[in-house]
């Protein structure tokens, strides 16, 4: 049954990922009914690259990058308008403007480039332990499901499993680096388009709190923070299957001014660099 509801959970957010198209160039999406007070980041990013996407007919995605601009309305459509910047023989160039009430609320630029061969290194993955060998959400949230009410209960399209896992109530300085294995819990359609949305939408989910491990901050603990996400970058390195285990080894290099910058590397289970991102967000000390 759990199994069932997760693969629900999937399912919805594949079809959160299907744009209506409602005008050339122009698309509409909708958030999930959730109690969330703004639109989760991940997936605007996640849409407004699905919208850039639908205008190009070769080459696969290299490079994103975003700007989030203002806060999006969970209980209203967002807007997509795609400018078709260039089309080159070997490189595609979209911007990506969401809109909310006549405002823009996002911004994206996306570079799409056709296969070609060339010079090939990478990082090595860390060396952690496999994800069948951590707790899953349920379990290493237990503890915390009556603070969290429906919210621990609700089912999930993704399975984070946390390595260097911090209880929500610590208040311990901790060193910058955070690394979870992530995947779609459940099975996606063989869509490399989608596959690559879904991995922009859980990339937005663990960075940004890696800003806080050095500074004992925590969701629950003592010390309240205001984190948004202020931009987004991410580079496409090598293919990837979004619901198949992969690592995402993140580190800070530096929080100050009210800003946190976290980088994260994303791995394929066999160790191959899929993917490298970087965020910068709002880390802002709520005074009581």
């Amino acid at each position: 049954m759990r199994a069932m509801a997760d693969q629900q959970a999937v399912d919805d957010l594949v079809h959160l990922l299907d744009l209506e198209p409602i005008e050339v160039n122009m698309f509409r999406g909708v958030s999930p009914d959730e109690q969330r007070q703004r639109v989760f980041g991940g997936q605007v990013a996640a849409q407004a690259l699905m919208a850039a996407t639908r205008t190009v007919d070769e080459g696969t995605v290299h490079s994103l990058h975003a700007y989030f601009l203002r806060p999006g309305d969970p209980t209203r459509p967002i807007l997509y308008e795609v400018d078709r910047i260039r089309d080159g023989r070997s490189f595609t160039t979209r911007r990506v403007v969401a809109i909310q009430n006549g405002k823009a609320i996002f911004n994206l630029s996306v570079s799409f480039h056709v296969d070609e061969p060339g010079l090939d290194h990478q990082f090595e993955m860390p060396d952690v332990p496999e994800p069948e060998t951590i707790p899953d959400f349920k379990s290493r949230m237990a503890p915390w499901a009556d603070r969290m009410g429906e919210w621990f209960h609700r089912p999930r399209p993704i399975d984070t499993r946390h390595v260097d896992w911090v209880p929500p109530d610590s208040a311990e300085q901790l060193p910058p680096v955070s690394r979870v294995w992530m995947k779609a819990d459940g099975v996606l359609p063989d869509d490399p388009v989608l596959h690559t949305c879904v991995l922009t939408y859980l990339s937005d989910m663990t960075l940004l709190d890696t800003t806080l491990l050095p500074h004992g901050r925590s969701g629950m603990g003592e010390g309240q923070i205001m984190a948004a996400s202020l931009d987004h970058a991410m580079w496409f390195h090598r293919p990837f299957r979004a619901d198949e285990w992969m690592l995402y080894s993140q580190d800070t290099p530096s929080t100050s001014g009210a800003r946190g910058l976290a980088r994260g590397s994303i791995f394929t289970h066999d160790g191959r660099l899929a993917v490298s991102v970087v965020q910068e967000g709002l880390i802002r000390v709520v005074q009581p």
